[in-house]
């Protein structure tokens, strides 16, 4: 047997080692990687690429997170240990810092749209549908901005539960349904119980009486005034109708 056959041959037998052609995927952005971590909100599922985070998820198994990105993501996906930077980043976005870049390939235009508007809620915060609508030149398309955010493979890093109902209810949640909605709000300080109440009430924004100034409920311009000095509207042209203005920053009309 020739040198150079017998080279080939050898080659050939040589096997990979378990794993190798997942993180050979994984560089050239064929497959994406992941990791769990222990966050406030318990163990979440994290996958990423060389782009950013492309999913999280509260599974209950590694199998389930894989099947989950595979079908819905339709990538490949391997299990890695994460960059060191990666736990502290994911903490601090949880706290309110926008640390993390996204991977949104696949999605659609307007998705992307809809998810890189809702990055702008604040923690503590909260936003109708509508408001997402409009945001993106697309005010009619309240039903389909409800469609993206059901769907968002990133929820908790991109806060679609910081999103509510038209009415002020709190809606679903694609992240864990409404009871997980809840809790994640009220860990970020939402006021649960008024938020309900006004909206049971009809009430849909919050003027400030010494300022002439009406946002929307839980925008961060109201947390230090008292509930005194509180007046409340039930839509835009009352407010206006009472002499207050919209605020520059919440955008709850059109200035």
């Amino acid at each position: 047997m020739s040198t150079a056959i017998y080279e080939v041959k050898r080659l050939a037998d040589v096997k990979a080692p378990a794993g190798f052609a997942e993180r050979v995927l994984a560089q050239v952005g064929a497959a994406d990687s992941y990791a769990v971590f222990e966050t406030v909100l318990g163990h979440v599922y994290v996958a990423w690429s060389r782009f950013g985070v492309s999913a999280a998820m509260r599974s209950k198994s590694a199998g389930e997170f894989e099947e989950w990105f595979r079908k819905d993501v339709g990538r490949q996906l391997v299990r890695v240990d994460p960059p060191e930077d990666l736990a502290a980043k994911i903490e601090e976005q949880l706290d309110g810092k926008r640390r993390l870049k996204f991977d949104l390939r696949g999605l659609t235009p307007f998705t992307q749209a809809v998810l890189m508007k809702t990055q702008e809620i604040r923690r503590g915060e909260v936003r109708p549908y509508g408001w997402i609508a409009r945001e993106i030149g697309h005010p009619a398309a309240v039903r389909a901005v409800g469609t993206a955010l059901a769907n968002n493979p990133i929820p908790y890093f991109i806060p679609c539960h910081r999103v509510v109902r038209t009415d002020g209810m709190i809606g679903n949640y694609g992240g864990g349904g409404p009871e997980a909605k809840r809790s994640i709000l009220t860990l970020e300080g939402v006021q649960l119980k008024r938020l309900e109440k006004l909206a049971h009430s009809g009430l849909r924004y919050e003027g400030v009486r010494s300022t002439k100034i009406f946002c929307f409920p839980t925008c961060f311009h109201g947390r230090r005034v008292r509930e005194g000095n509180f007046v409340f509207f039930h839509d835009e042209s009352e407010a206006r109708a009472a002499g207050y203005r919209p605020c520059k920053d919440c955008r709850p009309a059109v200035a």
